[in-house]
């Protein structure tokens, strides 16, 4: 039996990577220095996910392609999982006190609660919690 457990490494363009490490950072996240210079941040999200915070001219290094305005148009949406509906407010909250925008749409289905919040560079963050027994059931 196999222990290795696949990782997911975010790349996000920010247009002031200072402000976005000080933004994640306040969320309670970790920037991890070994992986970090005057172009990229990362920032542990948990043991198996990683957003890699770059500046827009290192981002462009990675791709020929346009690189968005999160702000004004919208590419991926990031979806992290909590462990409770506190949970799920107690981050959006940390998110807007940090400098971020709260959706205002919350999602309420009993059994799943998810809300969501916009970065400092408009990149979407949702955060659900699911029922443990609507999930094996």
């Amino acid at each position: 039996m196999s222990t290795y457990q696949q990782m997911i490494f975010v790349n996000l363009p920010v247009n002031d990577l200072d402000a976005a490490k000080k933004f994640f950072t306040e969320l309670g996240y970790s920037i991890n220095p070994q992986f970090s210079d005057d172009n990229a941040a990362s920032v542990v999200i948990s043991d198996t996910i990683v957003a890699m915070l770059l500046t827009k001219p290192f981002y462009a290094t990675f791709t020929d392609k346009e690189i968005v305005d999160a702000s004004s148009s919208s590419e991926v949406l990031i979806c992290l999982s909590a462990e409770s509906r506190a949970k799920v407010d107690e981050l959006v909250e940390k998110a807007v006190a940090a400098g971020g925008t709260a959706s205002p749409k919350i999602q309420d289905m009993g059994f799943m609660y998810g809300r969501a919040f916009d970065d400092l560079d408009g990149h979407t963050w949702e955060v659900v919690w699911m029922d443990p027994s609507a999930v094996e059931g």
